[in-house]
């Protein structure tokens, strides 16, 4: 106050300073008031303006808990506007409240700790939470770690949230309920944990049950029992093994800290059947089994419980190759096996399924010995041979070079079709290798070996076909003919004859080999050389034109001798 009566401009100014001192009078902030009267349920409240602000009643609290202000009483609210049209101030108590909750909530959200409120009420999405004057909004998702059906004993019970999101200036807070049930369950995990050790045996209770195996309830924390731990034999699916709600007994086989993932096992619990499997299963031995498994490459043979072997595709069968298992044996069939090798680290027992029958090829070679004569079903043709179906399934090749003496391989194949019986010589079996080589030519033999025909040599062709430079013969046997060509010039001594076309086809005739070229297989046939030959013979025997006879009395007389020898 000041001392004088005449108090001057910063005099009042002072005065006005003390007055409105620690009061911040800035619209859309929270103000202190004091309460100068009740009217009804209206409460007046001045707050150091030219007028007072009114403000209901109900924004103080309704019912046991509402705590109305007296007059007198210093009250903090939210100023609005300083003035309205009806020059009052327009406070909130509501708004004050907001605010508070506001500051006190990003004091909470900057310090990460959880914050206590309620459910109130059900929206699109979620549900609204009471947080003590600050509305916030819980997503579905986040009610709990899992799916709820029922929020009902939820609403209206304080319980604590974490604040997830803040955006004061749109007035959004987004909270969970699930990051808090996280938390505490992630704390508990790890205290029950600590108390796990590696190859402990536990009770526990079957909570759920996969296709890769089973969860087990541990006493507030789960194991996986994986389906390959259950049993030492194989199972399919570990509802085989268990069922929901069973109670099982179950060893600790490793605990991971990082990620607190415990993996059980049963089998472990059992005595394991791959001991001493060497000595049970010698190499060599012949054993009996049930096949559990097919697959690509083989089939898995099950032994005795616990311990499978598997047979390779290519230890299936003697004579079936690039064939699937599944179309040699099926599953649960019994069959009897070889033991092939053993490796107890690894856990492996290589079967053999055709070692336990009789090698075909073995019987084949005893039955059919190298030169024997086979008959077999034409079963393909290919660009090098000729496959031929012989017995216990056991194929044998022509090839296309042992198809016949004179005509290429490629065209003698094209006389044969599929499914025709045919004969052949065997000409070599290889065991180890599993073949067996056939030839059909060999079964008339080879005109060329031999002294069966020689240079000079009179024989008896048959005319095949009639050319222009001459005519195509064939002579000799007729699983084994020898073609050849008799030139034009060939075909008679007399110029006037050497005409192709007064033979026709299936005509016989005599002529005379006069050269055979084994290498390449040829034979040269001349029907003029035999006439000369026969001209010469006779001018030895029955005279010659020097001495007074003529050659056609020369050719007459060795004819007449030649009848008369044939009489």
């Amino acid at each position: 106050m000041t001392d004088t009566l005449t108090p001057t401009r910063d005099d009042f100014a002072a005065l006005l300073d003390e007055t409105l001192k620690g009061r911040d009078l800035g619209e859309g902030q929270v103000v202190h008031g004091r309460v100068v009267g009740i009217e009804k349920d209206i409460i007046i409240i001045d707050v150091g303006l030219k007028t007072e602000g009114r403000i209901s009643a109900r924004e103080f609290g309704q019912g046991e808990g509402a705590s109305i202000p007296k007059v007198g009483d210093d009250v903090e609210v939210y100023l609005e506007r300083v003035e309205n049209a009806l020059g009052e101030a327009v406070i909130s108590r509501d708004k004050a409240r907001r605010e508070e909750a506001w500051t006190r909530l990003e004091a909470v959200f900057a310090e990460e700790q959880p914050v206590m409120g309620a459910i109130v009420g059900r929206v699109k999405g979620g549900f609204t939470v009471d947080l003590g004057g600050a509305s916030a909004f819980l997503p579905g998702s986040q009610v709990d770690i899992r799916p709820v059906r029922d929020v009902g004993p939820l609403m209206g019970k304080e319980q604590p949230f974490a604040i997830l999101k803040m955006d004061r200036p749109r007035g959004n807070i987004v909270v969970s309920r699930r990051a808090i049930l996280e938390e505490a369950r992630a704390e508990q995990r790890t205290e029950l944990v600590g108390q796990l050790a590696e190859g402990e045996v536990r009770e526990g209770v079957v909570k759920n049950i996969t296709d890769y195996g089973a969860f087990v309830d541990l006493g507030g924390i789960d194991g996986l029992l994986h389906v390959t731990d259950m049993s030492w034999k194989r199972v399919s699916h570990p509802s085989q093994v268990l069922a929901v709600g069973d109670t099982v007994q179950v060893q600790i086989v490793k605990i991971n800290p990082d990620t607190q993932r415990i993996s059980l096992g049963m089998k472990q619990l059992q005595t394991d059947p791959w001991d001493g499997v060497e000595a049970k299963y010698p190499v060599g031995a012949k054993m009996t089994g049930r096949i559990t498994n097919i697959t690509d490459y083989g089939a898995f043979v099950e032994l005795e419980a616990g311990v499978e072997g598997l047979v390779h595709v290519s230890e299936m069968s003697w004579t079936k190759k690039n064939v699937h298992p599944g179309k040699i044996v099926s599953t649960s069939q019994e069959v009897d096996v070889v033991v092939l090798d053993v490796d107890s680290a690894k856990r492996r027992i290589s079967l053999g399924l055709k070692q336990a029958q009789d090698n075909p090829w073995d019987a084949f070679v005893a039955n059919h010995p190298i030169g024997s004569t086979v008959e077999g079903e034409v079963k393909n043709a290919t660009e090098f041979g000729l496959f031929i179906g012989l017995d216990s399934d056991i194929d044998g090749m022509v090839h296309l070079s042992d198809l016949d003496w004179n005509v290429s391989g490629e065209e003698a194949i094209q006389r044969y079709r599929k499914g025709e019986m045919v004969k052949a010589k065997v000409l070599d079996v290889d065991v180890e290798k599993e073949r067996v080589s056939l030839g059909i030519k060999q079964l008339g033999g080879d005109p060329m070996e031999g002294d069966t025909y020689k240079k000079g040599q009179q024989i008896t062709v048959t005319v095949t076909a009639i050319e222009t430079g001459g005519i195509e013969v064939k002579f000799g046997e007729d699983d084994a003919p020898v073609t050849a060509f008799v030139r034009k010039s060939d075909l008679s001594r007399d110029r006037a004859e050497q005409r192709p076309e007064r033979f026709a086809v299936g005509d016989r005739i005599d002529a005379m080999i006069t050269g055979i070229e084994k290498a390449t297989r040829r034979v040269s046939v001349s029907v003029k050389a035999l006439e000369m030959k026969d001209e010469q013979e006779a001018i030895e025997q029955f005279g010659s034109s020097d001495s007074g006879a003529s050659l056609g009395d020369i050719l007459g007389a060795a004819l007449r001798e030649k009848g008369t020898t044939k009489d």
